[in-house]
């Protein structure tokens, strides 16, 4: 077993909240660098790390002089989206084993360089999707791999987030979201309800994205929210690219659909309404719903009279999601970021093959550029390039975490 000398890439807010994750839970891995290009940051997850373990790791503001830290052999990059994929390409080139934080792709360049850097490499990579490893979506691709809902034709899912104040507050808290919706339109953050998707129609390993099609509504959800605001006064005159609502249909080579849709400039709850719809049966997440043709139901009922049926299903639940959970660890968006970091961790010190590599990364990422493409070229189809080269062919399905 490899002893892990984790370094942090970016410990903004995602990657401070991982930092802190890892220093109190994960002891077996020890936190011996961080970095950040603003040093206060990078100095605070430094003492965090400290007030865990009673020594604080060297801090960096430059990621070449972490990368060039002979100690490093495993990295976590959770820096803004722009700097994602070529933080991975240099990682990677250092040898270091890499966990890669989630969001979309600029440039479909981006995405082969990562492919390109791991075929020559072969330094271990993992798209940290924490979604893949969620209740909810692991209980559904149970089902998918039981039988119980058929042969998957549909799936559905979103990322529904009121973020307005995040990405407004952009400038104040040096967050990447304000730049980007000021100048992009494009499903900028898919791969939270794609990847799990893409993992049940075991994509790039039997299966893979054809086309996507995507259109945007008109953008008037940030416009409308810095009126009258004295803190957002700066924005009052500014123009937002970013559509509120952006739809994505995916064709798949096996005859499947995807339907994805980015929602995060409106007031409204959270919700991913993950969906999966079989020839036997549908699992539907916002209501707790399983309904199949083994059971007993009115299909003429409102669908909300069924609600919560999805607990006379939890015996398929994967035993991680079984088990009782500590309330730290539900903390962690209900669970996932430990369920996924045992993972990460455990194939990266046993040299296991990584359950997301980083085919599936390229992949999902693409959907955001290539969104982009689409939706400025009217709702044209464009093409998702098979980044495994045809290998998706003869690749076997497997899972990322054991379902029994």
């Amino acid at each position: 077993m490899k002893q892990l000398k984790l370094g942090f890439l970016g410990v903004g807010g995602r990657g401070a909240n991982l930092n802190k994750l890892v220093a109190e839970h994960f002891r077996e891995v020890d936190i011996v660098a961080v970095c950040d290009v603003y040093e206060d940051r990078a100095k605070d997850a430094a003492e965090a790390v400290k007030g865990f373990r009673g020594v604080a790791p060297r801090y960096y503001t430059n990621a070449d002089e972490l990368l060039a830290d002979e100690e490093v052999n495993i990295v976590i990059i959770s820096a803004a989206w722009e700097a994602h994929a070529p933080l991975a390409v240099k990682a990677m080139r250092a040898g270091k084993i890499t966990g890669l934080e989630v969001g979309g792709a600029y440039s479909l360049d981006d995405c082969w360089a990562m492919v390109r850097t791991y075929e020559e490499t072969k330094t271990p990579f993992m798209f940290l999707e924490n979604c893949c490893f969620g209740k909810a979506e692991l209980l559904a691709t149970s089902l998918v791999r039981k039988g119980k809902l058929g042969e998957v034709v549909f799936c559905h899912a979103s990322y529904c987030h009121d973020l307005r104040e995040e990405i407004c507050g952009g400038i104040k808290n040096r967050h990447y979201r304000l730049r980007n919706y000021l100048n992009r339109n494009c499903d900028n953050y898919p791969t939270h309800n794609l990847g799990p998707i893409a993992k049940i129609l075991n994509v790039n390993r039997g299966n893979r994205l054809l086309k996507l099609t995507s259109v945007a509504s008109k953008s008037r959800g940030l416009s409308t929210f810095v009126q009258g605001k004295e803190e957002y006064k700066f924005l009052q005159d500014k123009t937002f690219a970013q559509g509120d609502v952006v739809c994505t249909n995916i064709t798949c080579a096996d005859g499947s659909l995807i339907s994805l849709k980015l929602d995060t400039t409106l007031p409204r709850a959270y919700s991913r309404e993950f969906l999966v719809n079989g020839t036997k049966g549908i699992y539907k997440e916002d209501t707790n719903l399983v309904l199949t043709d083994e059971m007993t139901f009115d299909h003429e009922k409102n669908i909300r009279e069924y609600a919560d049926t999805a607990k006379q299903f939890e015996e398929y639940l994967p035993s991680v999601w079984r088990e009782e959970m500590s309330d730290a660890f539900k903390a962690s968006h209900g669970g996932m970021d430990p369920i996924m970091l045992s993972v990460f961790f455990d194939a990266a010190a046993n040299d296991k093959e990584m359950p997301i590599d980083v085919y599936d990364a390229a992949t999902w990422m693409a959907v955001t550029c290539q969104s982009e493409a689409s939706i400025a070229a009217g709702g044209m189809p464009v093409e998702i390039p098979d980044f495994t080269n045809g290998k998706w062919i003869m690749r076997e399905p497997k899972e990322i975490i054991n379902l029994d």
